[in-house]
């Protein structure tokens, strides 16, 4: 079974468009939450450890940014 992927992100937010991309590129679902609409949602980011985004999630691990780090954790999903 394959993990949930989550990208908290915003609109606008350039950095988020390249994690998107890059998810759409390799075929990966996921779903986009944008902490502007929810502050459940900017919670569930703070409760990673971030203030900012984009913050990809996958299962229990959190990545902020578009950065090599990224690119493991997606890694690590079935697709």
């Amino acid at each position: 079974m394959s993990k949930q992927v989550i990208v908290y992100s915003t609109p606008g937010c350039v950095e988020c468009n390249y994690v998107k991309q890059m998810l759409e590129e390799e075929k990966i679902s996921f779903e986009v939450r944008d902490v502007m609409s929810s502050v459940e949602y900017q919670q569930e980011v703070e409760k990673f450890g971030f203030m900012g985004v984009p913050v990809t999630v996958v299962g229990d691990k959190a990545v902020k940014g578009f950065k090599p780090e990224l690119k493991e954790l997606i890694e690590t999903i079935e697709k």
